[in-house]
């Protein structure tokens, strides 16, 4: 679709926030230009990345939510640390947590990498896999600073649906 046809889409709706996600926006150069097009319009833009490409082409006031994975994920080692750095004050970091391990694994790093960072921190629960009073209840006994998040989506729309 080209970049002027999806500016109208989005101008049709009321709404001025947008929220660029699916996949890894970041592995598609003509993000850049969308996320630079919608600004200029005067929208808010957030961003949803998987955190193993660098943010630093990503205009400034974007607000991006960065996912760290966890082991359990299978792409535990792929976050690109950098972004920690690159950072905006109003970006966030998001670990998806499957499991206690991973549980573990998130508040060590939480702690030793995040020690001096102002971000919002989120913990969501893996949908299906955690149950989120699980991890409410692990956060609360460890008094973590950070936000649990449910995927809202999965539950309105369901896991599988795309699109919405």
């Amino acid at each position: 679709m080209p970049l002027a046809d999806v500016i109208v889409a989005v101008e049709s709706h009321p709404a001025r926030l947008v929220e660029i996600t699916g996949g890894e926006p970041l592995e598609q150069d003509e993000v850049y230009a969308l996320m630079d097009a919608l600004l200029a319009k005067g929208h808010t833009v957030m961003l949803e990345t998987g955190g193993h490409v660098r943010i630093d082409r990503v205009p400034k006031p974007v607000i991006k939510i960065i996912d760290i994975k966890c082991p359990d994920s299978g792409e535990g080692e792929t976050f690109c640390w950098d972004n920690v750095d690159l950072a905006e004050p109003h970006d966030e970091f998001k670990f998806v947590v499957a499991s206690r391990r991973d549980y573990e694994w998130s508040r060590e790093v939480l702690r030793q990498q995040f020690k001096d960072c102002s971000n919002t921190i989120l913990f969501s629960p893996a949908h299906e896999e955690l149950p989120p009073k699980d991890l409410a209840e692990w956060v609360l006994a460890d008094g973590l600073p950070v936000r649990v998040q449910l995927q809202l989506h999965k539950y309105i729309w369901g896991p599988d649906v795309r699109g919405v």
